[in-house]
C-alpha cells in the first residue's frame, strides 16, 4: 500500500481557491452531513470547542469517504499534541496564536520526523500509516503535511514576513476576531483599522509566495477575500448555521 498524496496541499500550493466551513458541533454525524454539502474543506476546531482526540478521530473517520478535505485546528501548538494528531491521520493543520518566526520554525519541526524535525516515530501504531501498511509512509510523511499558521495580533503582524518566510510553512491565516480584539476593537472586525491591517497582511502573505487564509460569515466579504487573492477562505460555521436555522424557524411560527 502506498501513502496517498495530500490533494488539499497540492491545490493550496497551486494557488487554487478553496472554500470551506468550520465544524464546531464535535459530532461525527453532523460532520458527515457537512461532508455531503460539497465544500472543498471542513475545519474541525479543537481550539474553541470541546473536541478531544477521540472525537477528532471519529470525525476524521466519518469524513474519509468524502471529497471534502479535513483540516484540524488544535487548541495550541504543542509538539506532543501535534504528534498525536498526525498519528491519527491529520495531514492539514491550522495552528492558532503564532507570534514569531521562531515559533513557526518550532511548529514545522513538530510536524517532521528526525533529522528534519522532532516528531516521534510510532507509525506502526498509527492510523496515519494504516498501521504500517503504507510502506512509504516514513519517507513521504513530511512532504504530505500541510501546515498553516494563524496570525491574530499586532505582534504577529509585525513579524508576518519573517513567519511567512519559514521553510515548511504552507500558508498563513489571519484570525479576524482575535486580531480586532488585540487592536482594541473587540467584536468589530469591520473597523477600518482592522480591515486595513487584514488587507496589508494578505498582500504580504501572497508576496512571500504562501497561501493566504481567513474566515468570515459574510458572503460578500468572503468573495472580497477571494478576489484579493486568499485561497483558503472559511465561509461559514456549522454552529451558527444550525442555530440561525432553528431560531429563524421558531421565530416564524411565533408570529403566525
Amino acid at each position: 500500500m502506498k501513502m496517498p498524496h495530500n490533494a488539499f496541499k497540492q491545490l493550496l500550493l497551486a494557488g487554487q481557491p478553496q472554500t470551506g466551513i468550520w465544524l464546531g458541533l464535535t459530532s461525527a454525524y453532523t460532520a458527515e452531513i457537512a461532508a455531503t454539502a460539497g465544500f472543498d474543506w471542513l475545519l474541525i476546531d479543537a481550539e474553541h470547542t470541546p473536541n478531544d482526540l477521540a472525537s477528532l478521530l471519529a470525525q476524521l473517520q466519518a469524513l474519509a469517504p468524502y471529497q471534502s478535505h479535513p483540516v484540524v485546528r488544535p487548541p495550541t501548538g504543542d509538539a506532543v499534541l501535534i504528534k498525536r494528531y498526525l498519528d491519527i491521520g491529520v495531514q492539514n493543520l491550522l495552528i492558532p496564536m503564532v507570534e514569531t518566526a521562531e515559533q513557526a520554525a518550532e511548529l514545522v519541526a513538530a510536524t517532521r520526523y528526525p533529522p528534519q524535525g522532532i516528531r516521534g516515530v510510532g507509525h506502526v501504531l498509527a492510523r496515519a500509516s494504516r498501521w504500517g501498511q503504507a510502506e512509504d509512509y516514513l519517507s513521504r510523511a513530511d512532504d504530505e503535511i500541510c501546515l498553516m499558521l494563524q496570525v491574530e495580533s499586532p505582534q504577529a503582524l509585525a513579524n508576518l514576513e519573517a513567519i511567512a518566510a519559514v521553510d515548511g510553512v504552507d500558508g498563513v491565516f489571519i484570525g479576524p476576531a482575535d486580531l480586532s480584539a488585540s487592536m482594541g476593537h473587540l467584536g468589530n472586525a469591520n473597523h477600518p483599522e482592522v480591515t486595513e491591517a487584514i488587507s496589508d497582511a494578505i498582500n504580504k502573505i501572497r508576496a512571500a509566495g504562501k497561501a493566504a487564509g481567513i474566515v468570515t460569515v459574510d458572503e460578500q466579504a468572503a468573495r472580497g477575500y477571494l478576489a484579493a487573492g486568499c485561497t483558503f477562505v472559511g465561509v461559514g460555521i456549522d454552529t451558527l448555521l444550525y442555530a440561525n436555522a432553528l431560531r429563524g424557524l421558531a421565530e416564524r411560527f411565533k408570529h403566525e
